[in-house]
């Protein structure tokens, strides 16, 4: 049975838009106001709002308010569990294959003798 990782799903729910991935991917240059982020997504401040709650959420970014400005900083450390899933997912299929291919080998070789 797959292990279930509530945090997992979050995170790979936040990596799922692309707009999402579009602000983590300007965030990773520098933090950057919100309302800068806004600017290039062509959407209105309440639903880039609604896109850095999900990314938040996740542990993707962190925010901190300054008075009226609040701005936003990537937390590149939050990726580490999709790459861990994501390794140990390479590593069974690459497994797989290679028990595959071992298969194939030794039925062509038995076929040749």
């Amino acid at each position: 049975m797959a292990k279930y990782d509530p945090d997992l799903s979050l995170l790979f729910h936040a990596l799922a838009d692309p707009t999402r991935r579009s602000i983590l991917t300007r965030l990773a240059e520098e933090p950057t106001r919100v309302t800068d982020l806004a600017g290039p997504t062509g959407l209105r401040l309440p639903t880039v709002m609604r896109h850095l709650a999900v990314l938040e959420e996740a542990g993707l970014i962190s925010t901190s308010k300054d008075g009226r400005t609040r701005t936003c900083a990537l937390v590149p450390e939050a990726l580490a569990p999709a790459r861990t899933w994501l390794d140990e997912q390479r590593a069974i299929w690459e497994a797989r294959l290679d028990r595959l291919d071992a298969f194939v080998m030794n039925v062509m070789k038995a076929r040749e003798e």
